[in-house]
């Protein structure tokens, strides 16, 4: 099988004109070429009145030996990379002690789908509820005010990631196709097959919690084991070994192999760490708010006259600027096509994020607009400097609960008037899309004093990239606080075990090691191999 590269077509391209320029590219006969798929298939929209689709090919062909020596100088030719996927183990069958991993959200999910594959028979602990009663208490707080701490956008089945855009792309490096693994499995699950081959998949909130239902369905067939509602208390480390898992309910649970996939809202969990004296560290994140346009605009900006094509659907972008003060500003977590939504897990606090269905044909784009911040920036008169990032959080969100009016609503502000720097008082032509509601006014007290001049710096500077982005309109509603985990649960790079703490496995955006679902799910699969490694060596030292 040949892997071909940038093959350009123009956006209206005939169904025969794929098969045309593959025939091209390799110079052979229609004879000669036996198939082919779509590998992937992105697009090159810098000049809006030609919009180019760029394909990446898997052909086969005969004689293929001959056509890769006719083409060795040509970069864009090339055997096609085995991508399958092959377990590192096998569970013994007198396996006496079930690795127990705490977290489902998209990092968890696959430490148990592969660890259950394996046949080690994980037992997941998941402190909210399953998929679809945790879509109830969440829709509670959308609909009624009503939040429930333990089961909401933060804490569930699917993780924080259920309630997203369902992005299913990442930029980290994957030499063993990882990625590739995560993709398959979701359309097993009822995925549709195009995320295996468009440049920027994505899912969607229903169609997640379909997916995680079968999924979970998959994992029991095998000899897992998920329950929910089941927060734990505590950590059982002995002489730097893990010994087991201590549970609200006073129950106790014996494992030598822990997994920590535990999301980037665990704020107890991060303190109860620190106390058992697990090493953490304060790591750099995000504040900012979520900025709404129409997607109307997004779209002729990007796309011009081909705005509204089936192929290119919603548009999206991807903007940054460094300010003068020294500060970045970007976007992130952009969801075209989709809404802004109340994602706190604690009472009293106001949180956003970004959520789009599968169709993406809300009215407005929203994407977090965030600044970066380092552990400098961290309060200094927290009591511990390692969790100083998750105290700063708190009170950001606290004071956006505050500014909203103290019944969840969300402080927002025009964009005009933020610029301008005076108080909203009535909304535009773009409607806010956060439930329970916003409460108009001045943002200027929702975030330190840098992070406000930065912003207010980089919307002009946007508008030089998107025409109307800075438009009076447009609304800034915040605040957007749990980019990631404001700590990391360091572990060793060789066998992924906490640094001082044998048998605990920090993984995925909780313990600081991904940012997205794609990339926790990445990082679950390597902690599962991790795990059924240990447990095999283990075993070996024992006999």
């Amino acid at each position: 099988m040949l892997r071909l590269t940038d093959i350009k077509l123009p956006l209206d391209h005939d169904a025969a004109a794929l098969k045309t320029a593959i025939l091209g590219k390799l110079g052979i006969s229609a004879g000669e070429l036996q198939g082919f798929t779509v590998f992937k298939r992105s697009y090159d929209a810098r000049k809006r009145s030609a919009i180019l689709l760029i394909y990446s090919i898997d052909a086969d062909v005969s004689g293929e030996a001959r056509i890769l020596q006719r083409l060795q100088k040509d970069p864009h030719v090339g055997v096609t990379p085995d991508m399958s996927y092959r377990f590192v183990a096998q569970a013994p069958e007198d396996l006496a002690q079930r690795p127990v991993i705490i977290g489902f959200g998209p990092c968890g999910l696959f430490v148990a789908l592969v660890l259950a594959q394996m046949g080690f028979r994980p037992l997941v602990l998941e402190r909210g509820k399953a998929v679809r009663e945790r879509t109830q208490d969440t829709w509670g707080l959308w609909r009624n005010r009503k939040l429930d701490p333990e089961s909401n956008v933060q804490f569930g089945e699917g993780g924080a990631g259920t309630f997203s855009d369902g992005k299913l792309y990442s930029q980290i490096k994957d030499p063993q196709h990882h990625g590739r693994k995560v993709l398959t499995e979701f359309v097993k699950a009822g995925a549709p097959e195009e995320i295996l081959y468009v440049s920027k998949p994505h899912i969607g909130t229903f169609k997640l919690v379909t997916m995680m239902e079968t999924m979970r369905r998959n994992i029991e067939a095998l000899g897992g084991e998920i329950r929910f509602q089941q927060r734990v208390e505590n950590i059982e480390i002995e002489n730097g070994q893990v010994r087991g898992v201590t549970l609200a309910s006073g129950e106790q649970l014996r494992s030598d192999h822990v997994v920590l996939a535990v999301g980037h809202s665990a704020r107890d969990t991060f303190e109860m760490l620190l106390e058992r004296g697990v090493y953490l560290e304060a790591k750099p994140f995000s504040i900012g708010f979520r900025a709404e346009h129409p997607q109307a605009l997004i779209d002729q900006c990007r796309f011009g006259p081909s705005a509204g094509n089936a192929i290119l659907g919603a548009a999206d972008y991807k903007l940054v600027h460094h300010c003068r003060n020294g500060r970045s500003v970007y976007s992130f977590c952009m969801c075209p096509g989709g809404t802004v939504v109340a994602a706190t897990s604690e009472a009293g606090r106001v949180v956003t994020n970004g959520m789009s269905q599968y169709s993406r044909n809300e009215r407005n784009a929203n994407s977090a607009i965030v600044v970066g911040i380092s552990p400098a920036d961290f309060p200094a008169d927290f009591s511990h400097p390692v969790l100083a990032g998750m105290e700063l959080q708190r009170r950001l969100e606290s004071r956006a609960f505050e500014l909203g009016g103290g019944n969840y609503n969300a402080p927002a502000q025009l964009v005009g008037d933020f610029i301008a720097g005076r108080a909203s008082t009535t909304l535009g032509a773009v409607e806010p899309s956060y439930k329970p509601g916003v409460t108009l006014g001045d943002l200027n007290s929702s975030l330190p004093a840098y992070a406000i001049d930065a912003i207010r710096e980089a919307l002009p500077a946007f508008e030089k990239q998107i025409r109307g982005y800075a438009m009076h309109d447009a609304v800034l509603t915040g605040v957007e606080t749990r980019t990631s985990a404001p700590v990391r649960i360091k572990r060793n790079e060789d066998d992924y075990q906490s640094i001082n703490t044998r048998g605990l496995f920090p993984a995925g955006e909780g313990a600081g090691y991904a940012g997205g679902i794609l990339s926790a799910g990445v990082d679950g699969i390597k902690v599962a191999e991790a795990v059924a490694l240990s447990i095999l060596q283990s075993r070996k030292k024992t006999v």
